[in-house]
């Protein structure tokens, strides 16, 4: 039994997003498509255990999901006319997922049609995180800062307009896509920050996220190749992977930046990195995505160099916070300033943050804990450690941080 568990939650992982951008495409309901879908891991939950674990997982949950689609069609009366067109699809699945192409990969196209004009902005974004790479409306919530169920019911609008509003499941022409660029490479990113903050790799829900992100981010470059912003967050994603072997030592414990052996970088994910930024520099409009990974282009330097140049580091960050002010990036800012000029010149930007910027921002207290440790406001550094410390919710950041109230103490 817990074999079967471990295939459908790898199925789920690895295979939810395509089948779910397949099925919605044939049906033009990702709402439906989503239910069909849940039937179909729930089905295979009850079944395999009894019948075994087929030879294609991918294959036996397309064609479950697609019968129950089916089925749904033919019993509501104002879905009858999509019939013939479920009818005709469920051939096609039977093709691709038998076939030796397998399914192929959707998700790029649903990610465009979840930028539509007709949707929200406020939104956009939020849809393409809970369907096409799978994150739970209660983390969506958190990350937006409303209630679960608010989030709840503007995904449930939002996927109302696009079954009701007749938008084509497609591509969209090269006129469409950019007005829709920016709304998906900022689901790209959400998706790979929320895996990348999985330090302890310990939430099934996060894991893999970070590989379909760049997955989703090279489609994203290839599609649209005189894109700077595509190419800067591909960079970006690049750059921090190339580090992911160094963040935790042999005991699993968390390494910071700093501390982190450069060795253990990936020297081809780097160079990889280095050509998509140089690509996007070509196009001479900078945007915020090629700032970031010009940021991270900084520290991967310190490979060659030895040394971070703190200069640049700063320069670059005074850009960003110019032309994207979000709270990461002056929370970035003041931590790079604070190795150039010193623990009080970082404290005094914090300080310049609004405080519903920062209440909430877990980095944002951890900074300030370990530049308040360097100034030796050693009662104010450990209570803002115990503050950053309960808006973590990754264990490996948690006890790191817990070292270092320790060592205070």
């Amino acid at each position: 039994m817990g074999n079967v568990h471990d295939v459908v939650e790898r199925a789920a992982r690895e295979s939810y997003g395509r089948l779910l951008a397949f099925l919605s495409a044939r049906s033009s309901d990702i709402a439906t498509a989503e239910d069909a879908l849940i039937d179909a891991f729930e089905a295979a939950l009850a079944r395999w255990p009894e019948s075994g674990i087929p030879e294609r997982p991918e294959a036996w949950l397309l064609v479950a999901a697609r019968r129950r689609l089916i089925d749904a069609a033919r019993r509501q009366q104002t879905r009858r006319q999509s019939l013939p067109a479920l009818i005709a699809a469920a051939a096609e699945a039977e093709e691709l997922s038998s076939g030796p192409g397998g399914l192929g990969d959707e998700r790029l196209k649903l990610l465009f049609i979840s930028a539509h004009p007709k949707i929200d902005p406020t939104i956009r974004t939020p849809l393409m995180l809970q369907t096409i790479l799978r994150l739970d409306a209660a983390r969506i919530a958190s990350a937006f800062c409303v209630s679960p169920a608010a989030m709840g019911r503007r995904l449930s609008r939002a996927k109302a307009v696009i079954r009701t509003s007749g938008i084509p499941f497609e591509v969209p022409t090269p006129d469409d896509l950019q007005p829709r660029l920016d709304a998906v490479l900022e689901a790209i990113y959400a998706a790979y920050g929320s895996g990348w903050d999985d330090v302890a790799g310990d939430d099934p829900r996060r894991r893999g996220l970070p590989e379909e992100a760049l997955h989703l981010g090279r489609l994203v470059a290839a599609l649209l190749p005189a894109e700077p912003e595509a190419h800067g967050l591909l960079a970006l994603m690049l750059h921090c992977e190339a580090r992911h072997p160094a963040r935790r030592d042999a005991q699993g414990s968390y390494v910071p930046l700093a501390e982190q052996d450069c060795g253990l970088w990936s020297q081809p994910l780097i160079d990889e990195a280095e050509r998509e930024l140089a690509h996007a520099a070509g196009a001479g409009r900078m945007g915020r995505f090629q700032l970031e990974a010009a940021i991270q282009s900084v520290h991967a330097s310190r490979a060659k160099t030895g040394h971070t140049d703190w200069n640049a580091a700063v320069l670059l960050y005074e850009g960003l916070v110019r032309i994207a002010p979000t709270t990461g990036a002056v929370v970035g800012r003041a931590a790079a300033i604070s190795e150039l000029r010193g623990a009080q010149a970082g404290l005094a930007l914090l300080a310049e943050l609004p405080e519903a910027a920062s209440r909430i921002y877990q980095p944002y207290w951890a900074l300030r804990g370990h530049l308040l440790s360097r100034v030796g406001r050693v009662d104010e550094a450990l209570e803002a450690y115990e503050r950053s410390i309960g808006l973590c919710d990754d264990a490996a950041m948690r006890a790191f941080l817990y070292g270092r109230t320790r060592e205070l103490r």
